[in-house]
């Protein structure tokens, strides 16, 4: 039995449905586009900003102190605790092959190459990125910024350049202060819990770790510390409306700052591979 043919308002209403798709799928296509196209131009006016007059050294300094060393506590508490939980989980998935004696390299190669950089960076991205936004963009709101631009001082280089060099700089640093700490942590249960000797931690560790691991998991935190201000900037910059605005703004930071690192962190652990 042939089937009945669809009648034209069937047809209007299935076309309807995949025109209103197509038009809320080029929205937010355009909206990705416009959001990407004003983050780079903003992070090229930064790096031109970087290494032309004038250099407000002051204001680095107090964002370093601001951003970096008021993060060492969330971002140490976070990599000792993953380093007593690896070692733990290490004892015990490893014991009936007898891999207690491995707990030592695990511990410092996962927090040295992936677990440092990236549990560092997603710390500091609700910290410090959150923290960005917030600041600048309730100077946008209350039309501080449009007053720097009235004085003839740019915005992006008072306020963005500062916070993108402190970040880049502190990051390497506060992974280095992690990596550490995650190294002690795992130290402590298998010393406490599993009966090993200091020596049989360290011995590990040095028998595994290379310089190439340290510069590779150091190198990638350059990368998401740079992301990380530029997001909160930009964000923070393109805040219009009033403080429910500005909480919006920063909820997205969080969000855009933790994709960024997890996504680059992808291609940075290829690239370092490779070479």
């Amino acid at each position: 039995m042939a089937q009945p043919e669809p009648s034209a308002t069937a047809i209007f209403y299935r076309n309807l449905g995949w025109l209103r798709f197509v038009d809320r799928f080029g929205r937010k296509g355009s909206q990705i586009v416009d959001y990407l196209g004003g983050l780079f131009q903003m992070i090229g006016q930064a790096l031109v900003g970087c290494f032309t007059r004038p250099f407000y050294s002051s204001e680095v300094l107090n964002q370093m102190d601001e951003l970096g060393v008021k993060s060492v506590a969330i971002t140490g508490i976070t990599a000792l605790f993953t380093g007593m939980v690896l070692a733990l989980q290490t004892a015990y998935s490893l014991e009936a092959f007898g891999g207690k004696t491995f707990i030592g390299r695990v511990v410092s190669l996962s927090l040295v190459r992936e677990l440092g950089p990236v549990l560092t960076a997603l710390m500091v991205g609700g910290r410090v990125g959150s923290g960005i936004t917030a600041e600048i963009g309730s100077m946008t709101v209350t039309e501080q910024v449009d007053a720097l631009r009235a004085m003839a001082i740019s915005p992006i280089r008072r306020l963005v350049v500062p916070r993108l060099v402190a970040v880049v700089v502190m990051m390497p640093i506060l992974t280095a202060i992690a990596d550490g700490l995650g190294i002690l942590g795992g130290l402590g249960i298998a010393v406490l819990e599993l009966r090993m000797t200091f020596q049989d931690y360290f011995t590990s560790i040095l028998q595994q770790l290379a310089i190439s691991d340290i510069c590779s998991g150091l190198s990638k935190t350059v990368f998401f510390g740079f992301a990380i201000a530029a997001i909160g900037c930009y964000n923070g910059l393109q805040v219009e409306g009033g403080a429910a605005a500005v909480g919006k703004a920063t909820t997205r930071t969080v969000v855009y700052a933790s994709i960024s690192v997890l996504i680059s962190d992808f291609f940075l652990t290829k690239l370092f591979l490779a070479i």
